[in-house]
């Protein structure tokens, strides 16, 4: 990894297209609830950072793929961070719904 990967932001567009080409993924938010009521991308779970020792009630298996974003990707990677703590092993940062340029709901 170059000095400049560091900085590169996660492709969300990119993310969301392996999230619905992947069995039983789940696309988590982990914005706050009001910012998930005024968009957010068709088919996500709203989990937000302050509560992600609360994912279990939507994946409880650990091995299924969740993929992860919020509004600009701070707190995706940190959820990304924690739910790896928690024994998550199939965890991806999307990034930040900010990037997206498809359909919310």
């Amino acid at each position: 990894m170059s000095f400049f990967d560091f900085f590169r932001q996660p492709d969300i567009n990119r993310g969301v297209t392996d999230f619905r080409n992947t069995p039983g993924a789940i696309l988590l938010d982990v914005r706050t609830p009001q910012e998930y009521r005024e968009g957010h991308i068709p088919g996500s779970q709203n989990i937000p950072l302050q509560a992600i020792d609360k994912v279990g009630a939507v994946a409880e298996n650990k091995d299924i793929p969740l993929y992860v974003y919020c509004h600009s990707g701070g707190r995706s990677r940190q959820a990304v961070q924690r739910l790896g703590q928690m024994g998550y092993r199939n965890v991806t940062n999307i990034g930040g719904i900010a990037a997206y340029r498809g359909k919310v709901e």
